[in-house]
């Protein structure tokens, strides 16, 4: 009986997790088309050598919400992800709010652009 009890149970540990990976591979590859590959945190540029270090966090850390415009993801390495979901269970857990702390990027690498193109004269 135990042994009918632990193999259901695994069949179903299995599933959860396959339609997780299917699920993920989905928004993933979406998210990579549509997104520039650097991280929407730490401003780390990635490429192919790398890229399985960046990250599709979901803003409303729903995994389901995945709309067809991207709106609910942003790229993360998987560092800055593990501190979003770090800091947003403590959210729940005492309250508060993550957005007050949140921390955003300020370096714009296209900002001497146009002084480096050189003007027509």
């Amino acid at each position: 009986m135990n042994l009918d009890k632990n193999k259901r149970l695994d069949n179903i540990v299995a599933q959860a997790k396959k339609y997780q990976a299917e699920r993920e591979h989905t928004y993933r590859e979406r998210a990579l088309k549509m997104y520039p590959w650097v991280c929407g945190r730490c401003i780390r540029e990635f490429t192919q050598l790398n890229l399985q270090e960046l990250t599709v966090h979901h803003r409303d850390h729903n995994h389901d919400n995945n709309p067809a415009d991207g709106a609910n993801w942003e790229l993360l390495c998987v560092y800055c992800h593990d501190n979003e979901h770090s800091r947003y269970i403590e959210q729940v857990r005492y309250g508060g709010s993550v957005e007050s702390s949140e921390v955003k990027a300020t370096h714009n690498p296209f900002s001497e652009l146009a002084g480096l193109m050189g003007k027509d004269k």
